[in-house]
């Protein structure tokens, strides 16, 4: 356990209280078996499955049921308020329980928390009214509602101010009409939280507005989008005329921009900060000499060497996010550390899938039946997917740049003009 995020004494009753909670209700792993070993367990190296639906509801089922464990056991929303069902400890009593949690088998949880409990419970606690606080928060974070994010669009991706689904009153709610591209988990959820047009004559960052969708409304139509890895993660959804009631804008009216960033905060931090699952793992130095050697490249110089420049990246990017961790047990707001990480994160994994595949050859292109053939594919085809989700490299590198380094804002030719004139609209340019 590295340094800056070994407990320190006063959580000695914390980590006891952890470990008793896991030792009642999972398996812990023995030495060994905390460790990867080539041609033993399961050989997934990809971001996406290819499930067949049985299995994935079954996975789905798994998630709801630990989360509803850790709940019940008062590990389910550490840092969360207590009114809402959390427990109000401290980030670093996250982190503690996250490590004590990795030594033991454990359903994934993914489907639940990287989004829903990563980055839509915060913008709700943010932003709701206390009545939708106290509906959704509790059950979310007992594993009863899952929520997606409804962001991106077929025009508006990395410029997420340029979203065209518009919201118009109607009553005491609010008509939705539009679609959304690109949402993970859609298809499991009930909860979705949409960035909606609301006022046309405004600057584009000035007129939206954010809202809560039950997602079995009239309206909503979930489609699944195949992607070339075989999965389909990935869906669009249709708005048609959906009613929200107002009680469930996020925010003021045409402030959803300011919204929108407390959930993209929250995003970058949950892609980077991701700690367990086939992703990690292949971020590993262990695993990347391991498969060095079992390609038969065990004394290719280059080989040897290229792996050598990547193993160091890895290890810089993982220094970084310590240095985030020394931000949170000071009591500080995490800063660009965050997009940064997620930059490095998909640039490494982007290299690794690249040396993995040129290691491993023709086994690439088939599944024989024979451990770790088609999870190179699977890793392959998915590595492209890292460098989009969670904001492009451009938009990271953008931040680094100005937040970082100090440089000028990028220029924009439509952000001061009414997004009703704007090129989006096919206005002015």
């Amino acid at each position: 356990m590295p340094d800056e995020i070994r407990p320190p004494e006063e959580m000695d009753s914390f980590t006891a209280e952890a470990r008793a909670f896991l030792d009642a209700h999972a398996t812990r792993r023995a030495g060994a078996e905390s460790s990867f070993r080539w041609g033993e367990g399961e050989d997934h190296t990809g971001y996406f499955t290819d499930d067949p639906p049985a299995v994935e509801m079954g996975k789905v089922d798994a998630a709801r049921a630990w989360q509803r464990a850790r709940h019940e056991a008062g590990f389910g929303w550490i840092t969360g308020p207590e009114a809402y069902g959390g427990r109000g400890l401290t980030p670093i009593h996250d982190l503690v329980y996250d490590l004590v949690e990795s030594e033991y088998v454990v359903p994934d949880t993914g489907v639940l928390s990287l989004i829903g409990l990563g980055m839509i419970g915060p913008t709700i606690l943010a932003h709701a009214q206390d009545a939708v606080k106290e509906r959704y928060l509790p059950a979310m974070y007992a594993g009863e509602v899952i929520a997606c994010q409804l962001f991106s669009e077929p025009g508006a991706g990395s410029d997420l101010a340029s979203v065209q689904t518009r919201a118009t009153r109607e009553g005491d709610g609010w008509r939705l009409q539009g679609q959304k591209v690109w949402t993970s988990v859609a298809q499991h959820s009930q909860l979705g939280m949409a960035l909606c047009r609301t006022n046309p004559d405004q600057p584009k960052h000035r007129g939206i507005t954010a809202f809560l969708v039950d997602m079995s409304a009239p309206g909503v139509d979930v489609r699944p989008l195949r992607q070339m890895s075989g999965g389909a993660e990935f869906n669009e959804v249709f708005l048609d005329g959906v009613l929200v009631p107002d009680d469930h804008r996020l925010g003021a009216v045409d402030d959803g921009w300011r919204v929108a960033l407390t959930t993209l905060m929250n995003e970058r931090a949950s892609v980077s900060g991701e700690s367990d699952g086939p992703v990690a793992r292949v971020l590993s130095p262990q695993f990347l000499a391991t498969l060095l050697q079992e390609s038969g490249h065990r004394h290719d110089g280059a080989a040897r060497r290229r792996l050598g420049e990547v193993v160091a990246d890895v290890i810089a990017a993982d220094y970084l996010g310590r240095q985030s961790v020394r931000k949170l047990r000071a009591g500080a707001q995490p800063g660009p550390e965050a997009s940064v990480s997620k930059l490095f994160w998909a640039q490494n994994l982007t290299r690794i899938a690249h040396l993995a595949t040129e290691l491993v050859g023709t086994m690439i292109t088939a599944d024989t039946g024979e451990w770790g053939t088609f999870s190179w594919t699977e890793l392959l085809l998915s590595s492209p997917a890292f460098r989009i989700l969670g904001g492009t490299e451009e938009i990271m590198k953008n931040i680094l740049g100005e937040r970082v380094l100090g440089l000028p804002k990028e220029p924009s030719g439509d952000s001061k003009v009414p997004f009703s004139e704007s090129r989006h609209t096919g206005g002015a340019s």
